[in-house]
């Protein structure tokens, strides 16, 4: 399984969907605390070309976007191959 980061904040619903649908599919990710004002947020924009929200999430390196990107990738699919990807 290819490495999964996932950059979220604390109280986000969005970071709790997310990280919820993640769990649902069996996935190890590393969830990276990054409340605004931090190192770890200014990075996560950097990675994500400039998005300022969270979550934001990587897959093998690939930036997958927000929550609504991952759930609209899973309901197309293409989640699944993503995470079995060597």
């Amino acid at each position: 399984m290819p490495q999964i980061e996932i950059y979220t904040q604390p109280g986000c619903p969005y970071c709790a969907r997310a990280l919820a649908l993640l769990r649902s599919k069996g996935a190890e990710f590393r969830e990276i605390n990054a409340p605004h004002g931090t190192p770890e947020r200014k990075l996560s924009i950097e990675r994500s070309g400039g998005r300022s929200s969270v979550p934001q999430v990587f897959i093998g390196g690939r930036h997958i976007g927000g929550c609504d990107d991952l759930v609209a990738l899973d309901g197309k699919g293409g989640l699944d191959p993503l995470l079995k990807a060597a």
